[in-house]
């Protein structure tokens, strides 16, 4: 879902112009708050900054309170994401051995995984709705009607969305779009920190 919206949002800003989102990594055009890259990002002095986190609300809504910045959140059902989460642990060289999946699962409900319990971080966000100005969406509601909450997106980020750009947004964020584009499917990144032998990092969608 993440990666999903980072592709949407890149279609948003460039009104349609499929060329950002063909050659920039999506890692360049939303850089994560969490890597240590990201200190080079915050030189960036543009109008639009893409920011992109897992991080919980706890830590960082008490910054977001005293700022500008608008929040877009997606989720998706504790299923999907639990067997995402324990194929990329698979890929990621920089995460733990996630061993079986029954174990992984158990640690998936315990809350032992990185970012913490899913539960929690869900409501986490839903609490902030009255105190942030905040978008919330499921992966979900994207696959059932990618258009209508593209519209609503642009909406709430004030940018325009004429029929052009929507469906240059439709055909580049298809799955099959991103699966094939090196730029979101992490294929560039280096082997010693994601084992592409074990797998894809976009597997069905």
């Amino acid at each position: 879902g993440t990666t999903w919206m980072q592709e949407i949002l890149t279609l948003l800003f460039s009104r349609g112009d499929v060329l950002p989102a063909k050659t920039i990594p999506n890692w360049e055009r939303a850089p994560w708050l969490e890597q240590i890259y990201f200190r080079d990002a915050l030189q960036d002095t543009a109008a639009r900054r893409l920011i992109t986190t897992h991080l919980p609300a706890r830590i960082l809504s008490p910054a977001l309170q005293q700022s500008k910045a608008k929040v877009i959140y997606v989720a998706r059902n504790p299923k999907d994401v639990a067997v995402s989460f324990y194929h990329f642990h698979r890929l990621a060289k920089f995460l733990p051995d996630p061993g079986s999946f029954d174990t992984f699962l158990t640690r998936f409900l315990e809350g032992t995984v990185h970012y913490g319990s899913w539960f929690d971080h869900v409501k986490g966000w839903l609490g902030q709705r009255q105190l942030l100005d905040i978008f919330y969406v499921t992966y979900e509601e994207l696959h059932q009607d990618l258009r209508g909450t593209a519209q609503r997106l642009s909406t709430f980020l004030g940018c325009p969305l004429g029929p052009e750009t929507l469906g240059a947004l439709e055909q580049h964020c298809s799955f099959v779009a991103m699966r094939d584009n090196a730029m979101a499917n992490y294929s560039l990144i280096p082997s010693e920190i994601m084992d592409h032998s074990q797998g894809c990092f976009m597997r069905k969608g």
